[in-house]
């Protein structure tokens, strides 16, 4: 809750026009009250003609229209800065989570973070454009309206002062309630988003083991719980209500009839006064009974506000990045210092790891599965940063280049390269370091092997791919990713098995345009088939996260059993 009151207090401006608001809103609310009783009494008591009250009436009809401008800016105001706080809110989250993808895509459910982003943020919206502008429209009012009372019948006013505090009394008390059990909707929510997302993913799965309707279960359960936790909410919002109207109705009830005793019974009030005082007293009650709303609401968004700031207190291990820039005509030299990384305390993690990759080489990661080949790839790439040890670009820290320069530099074709949902050339522009033409995008295509299939399509390189890239092969996604490569021309590419799975002869062709890609950049390679990479100036074999040797193919042959038990195995040779 501080830091959604830190955020709005923040807004010096908005705060301030709601401010004038509210005070020109009681102000109005007191010349409503007062033209309004006046017309009444000339009419009904005094027999004024129409002519006589039709400047009251006119003065009537402006206090409502001012009234009712000065609740559209309220709102506007309120609606601002609720966009405002939560396009903030957004912004931090996606940061949080670019800074370190990798990492951020192994904490939680995707659709756990979607729910976050999306619900969460919206749910913080009512705390800012309510709740707030109800806090500082409830502070002003009353008084105005209570001053008002005091200055016409004493007794109305002691009314309202000792009846008043039971709204915010029970507002606390139901408030905290509320704020519990919203925590308890969102994280129903989360879990939800999270398995009915998972679940449209691995639909095929399901369906092919025979588990689709155990799923099912599961998401029909997981929505019960959402259900029960949404109506739980409302069941203390209509509590709220009731006890918000019970309370005000007494109070206006009291008013009434202690107003009433005294200009019938004893005749000691004028009539002016006794209806000015009932006419301002539901003016007065239902300021505090939209607080009382609001509050409900307000507290519902600290639910939301808790699992946000979780979301971004969360332990990162962020990339770090300055303001170096990194230009060269050449790929830079790249070298590796007692480089390490970790998943966590029990998780896997990279040991010691000592490489130097200079301009132009030909570097192979290679080891068993499960031994950090791809981790270190991501820790070469700057998608992770080393938990200890450094690496060095050109002699200096990477951390000292600008983010920007440095993957202007890079391009990454991994074993499952993602395709967004658009057209086939929108695809492969976005591998391109600026806007590229569609000369340039079907130049990219024809090298990387592609330009065939696309002209074979009806709709060309305009014809439209799915989500993830459905409706091309995996053979066919690999190819749009070199394209891609083709298109940016970057000095480091880094392949991830890219030819894992792979017809034979589609994994000719992709090695023939890696090979044109090799003669102008640094190529790091994480290999599965051995013989890919014979060739290779420097083979780096890993096992279980440590660096076990470096060489040539024939020198690893020669010096490392690991790596010669491997080649022979996959060469169908008993060892």
């Amino acid at each position: 809750m501080k830091q959604l009151k830190e955020l709005a207090f923040a807004q010096r401006a908005v705060m301030s026009l709601l401010l004038l608001s509210s005070i020109l809103t009681g102000a109005m609310i007191i010349g409503q009250a007062y033209f309004f009783v006046t017309i009444v009494d000339r009419v009904f008591l005094k027999d004024e003609s129409f002519q006589e009250i039709v400047p009251l009436l006119l003065a009537l009809l402006g206090v409502l229209v001012v009234r009712a401008a000065l609740t559209y800016i309220n709102g506007r105001t309120g609606v601002k800065m609720a966009s405002k706080a939560k396009r903030e809110f957004r912004q931090s989250l996606l940061a949080k989570y670019a800074r370190n993808p990798v990492h951020a895509s192994l904490q939680g459910q995707s659709g756990q973070k979607v729910s976050v982003i999306m619900d969460a943020v919206d749910e913080i919206d009512s705390y800012f454009s309510r709740y707030i502008p109800q806090v500082i429209q409830t502070s002003i009012v009353p008084l105005i309206i209570l001053a008002a009372a005091f200055s016409q019948h004493a007794n109305t006013g002691w009314i309202m002062l000792i009846t008043a505090p039971f709204i915010p009394l029970f507002m606390i008390i139901i408030g905290i309630k509320t704020q519990k059990k919203s925590e308890e909707q969102l994280e129903k929510m989360a879990e939800f988003s999270g398995k009915f997302l998972d679940t449209l993913q691995g639909l095929t799965t399901l369906k092919l083991f025979g588990r689709a309707a155990k799923q099912k279960e599961l998401i029909q359960k997981s929505s019960l719980d959402f259900r029960e936790a949404t109506m739980q909410v409302l069941k203390i919002a209509f509590l709220s209500s009731l006890s918000l109207e019970f309370i005000s109705t007494l109070s206006i009830g009291m008013i009434a009839l202690e107003a009433g005793l005294r200009l019938v019974v004893f005749e000691n009030i004028s009539f002016f006064t006794a209806f000015f005082v009932l006419v301002l007293a539901p003016e007065f009650y239902l300021s505090l009974k939209e607080l009382g709303s609001a509050f409900h609401t307000g507290r519902g968004s600290m639910g939301a506000a808790k699992k946000i700031t979780e979301e971004l207190e969360r332990t990162e291990m962020a990339v770090q990045w300055g303001q170096v820039p990194l230009k060269s005509e050449t790929p830079p030299a790249i070298e590796l210092q007692g480089a390490e990384f970790s998943y966590g305390e029990e998780g896997f993690s990279l040991k010691n790891i000592n490489a130097a990759i200079p301009p132009y080489g030909q570097i192979a990661i290679v080891g068993r599965s499960g031994s950090g080949k791809t981790t270190l790839l991501h820790l070469i790439a700057g998608l992770t940063a080393p938990t200890a040890g450094n690496v060095l670009v050109n002699g200096q820290p990477r951390a000292e280049y600008n983010e920007k320069d440095w993957f202007d530099q890079l391009s990454y074709i991994s074993q499952h390269p993602y395709l967004f949902s658009g057209t086939i050339a929108e695809n492969i522009a976005i591998g391109g370091r600026t806007d590229a033409s569609r000369a340039e995008v079907e130049r990219a295509a024809e090298k990387a092997g592609l330009a065939g299939l696309i002209e074979s399509l009806e709709n060309g390189y305009d014809t439209a791919v799915g989500e993830a890239g459905r409706g091309l092969s995996g053979g066919e996604k690999q190819r749009v990713a070199v394209a891609r490569a083709f298109l940016k021309r970057p000095s480091i590419i880094l392949f991830d098995e890219p030819t894992t799975g792979l017809d034979l002869h589609t994994e000719r062709m992709l090695q023939i345009s890696m090979k044109e890609l090799a003669q102008t950049s640094t190529v790091i390679t994480v290999a599965h088939r051995l013989h890919t990479i014979k060739n290779a100036d420097v083979i780096l074999f890993l096992d279980q996260g440590e660096l076990i040797a470096a060489g040539t193919h024939e020198e690893l042959l020669q010096s490392t059993a690991g790596y010669r038990k491997m080649f022979s195995a996959q060469r169908g040779v008993a060892t």
